[in-house]
Order: C-alpha cells, then structure tokens, then sequence
C-alpha cells in the first residue's frame, strides 16, 4: 500500500510568500539572500513538529519585521494562528535602549505558548549558528557588527533565551542552542 503524498501546499504558499517578501534583501553582510534564514528557521522547527501552521510562520517571522508586509497581510493570507505566532516574533517597538528592547523579547517569548516557543527556537537557533559560524571564522572582531559590541551583552541575550526556551529543553535542536551558546560563549 503506497503512503499519501504529504499535503504541503499550504506551507508551499508560505514559502512562496517569504520568498517574494525579502526578495533582494541580503542576510547582514552574509553575500546570500535573506530567505535563506527564515527557511533555516523552518527547517529547524521541522525537527520539532510537522504542524504546517507553524513551519509556515517559521518560513514568515521576519516578514512583518524586515519587510513592507503587514501582520494583516499575514493575518488575511496564512490566518490568525500564524499571524499570532509571527507576531510573537516580531520586534514590536523601538523604544529604549539595546537591554530594554531585547529583555523585552526575551520575557515575550517566556510568556508565549509552546508553539510560539517552537518558532521563536528556529528563529534563535538559526542566529546563534551564524553566530558560531562566524566567531569561528572572525573571532572577537565579529562583535563590532552588531549594534551592541560587548561579548558580554550577546551571552546575557542568548542565555536570556535559552532560559526562556527551556520548555523545549528535551529536543535536539534546544540542546543544540545551549551547546552554541557555550561553545562561543564560555571563553567570554
């Protein structure tokens, strides 16, 4: 008896979408195109679940944050539980200082269900291999990229999350992120 394909046309939209949402953009200085984080983050979160809704918002969360789409947009496309979860994302205000707005995220994505969690650990995920990537490649000179230019700030923001995450602590691709926090942090 042969398997029923796997209906995917849903998610296909959704990448479709984020496609076209950050066409011509490119990952900060990476030289590759920006798609190819949020699909990063989808293929994360597909260690995890094969909820379409959720590799869907997984493939959209950086869409209402670095692009002109609107959650609306999301909202009316994908539907209100994708909307939501991209939302949780989402940087909302720019107010206060580097602190302020990440301790902000950090108790935003605490106080989110788990699947919101399950998208924001593909998003953290991604950044932190980029990071480790990158403090492989650059070492400490890869600091002064971000806005924020002390090791120190970085460790506090990412074991911030990891802390925030710890719901999802028995899966590998959280215990991946703690391991990247410790393999680049714990010289610091």
């Amino acid at each position: 008896m042969a398997n029923k394909p796997l209906d995917t046309a849903f998610l296909d939209r959704a990448i479709e979408f984020a496609v076209k949402a950050h066409a011509g953009t490119e990952r900060r200085g990476k030289g590759f195109p920006y798609v190819v984080h949020p699909l990063e983050a989808m293929a994360i979160v597909a260690t995890i679940t094969s909820d379409q809704e959720l590799l869907a918002a997984a493939a959209l969360h950086d869409t209402v944050e670095d692009t002109d789409v609107t959650l609306e947009q999301i909202r009316k496309e994908f539907g209100d539980r994708v909307a939501q979860l991209v939302n949780v994302e989402s940087v909302g205000d720019d107010e206060g200082t580097w602190h302020e707005r990440k301790r902000k995220a950090i108790d935003r994505i605490a106080a989110a269900p788990l699947d919101a969690k399950i998208v924001a650990l593909g998003d953290k995920l991604s950044n932190m291999r980029a990071i480790a990537r990158d403090y492989y490649l650059q070492g400490d000179s890869l600091w002064s990229l971000f806005h924020a230019s002390d090791p120190k700030d970085h460790e506090w923001h990412y074991r911030g999350l990891a802390d925030a995450l710890k719901e999802l602590k028995d899966t590998f691709a959280y215990q991946e992120f703690e391991w990247l926090i410790e393999k680049v942090f714990s010289k610091k």
